[in-house]
């Protein structure tokens, strides 16, 4: 089926593909590149007038990438949650989970100069890991969720495409999940958290 732009991808999920797709009339989408849009009202998003823009543009991306997967993983209240890398996606990372009512909220990274602003941010607990060598045994099992935002190979998907399947970590039934961006929907949602939290 196409719609507007690119094919829509429907199923329960509500997952929807346009990138780089092609306009009915058979252009080329140009994305955020174009000069001039018309775009089917689904895929429109209104911000809140709560939001300035400025603030609002980097969460249509990097914002989204991170709050999907704590929404599909169940981030809120009762949860421990860590996020890995205070960069561009941590800082997200750790005001939505502030933001969704998380239990705990850790912030780890390789350095201690990330510390200050992170538990400005929200962060509960900050871990340096260059820092604290036996930072792995002490804090063992006391997460429930871990989002984590950092470029290198962390959680078994190296550069290469495969896939490093550790038993160890199958035996407490351990879930490994990924994000790709995330929904329309999604983004509304964030959005709307945004505006009501400040």
């Amino acid at each position: 089926m196409r719609h507007g732009l690119g094919a829509v991808l429907l199923c329960s999920h509500k997952v929807v593909g346009t990138y780089n797709g092609i306009h009915l009339h058979g252009g080329k989408s140009y994305g955020g590149y174009s000069l001039y849009n018309r775009t089917p009202s689904n895929f429109v998003i209104k911000i809140p007038d709560a939001i300035p823009s400025a603030d609002a543009a980097p969460m249509l991306c990097g914002g989204v990438t991170v709050y999907s997967p704590l929404k599909h993983n169940g981030c809120g209240p009762g949860k421990r949650v860590g996020i890995i890398g205070v960069g561009g996606l941590g800082h997200f990372g750790v005001l939505f989970t502030k933001a969704l009512g998380a239990d705990k909220v850790v912030a780890i990274s390789r350095k201690a100069s990330k510390s200050a602003d992170s538990l400005q941010m929200g962060a509960d607990t900050y871990i340096a890991t260059r820092d604290e060598p036996d930072w792995a045994t002490k804090y063992a099992r006391s997460l429930d969720l871990i989002v984590c935002t950092v470029s290198s190979s962390k959680a078994g998907l190296p550069e290469d495409g495969s896939l490093l399947a550790n038993v160890r970590n199958l035996i407490p039934r351990v879930k490994v999940d990924s994000s790709f961006i995330g929904s329309p929907n999604e983004i509304r949602e964030m959005l709307d958290l945004v505006a009501e939290k400040g």
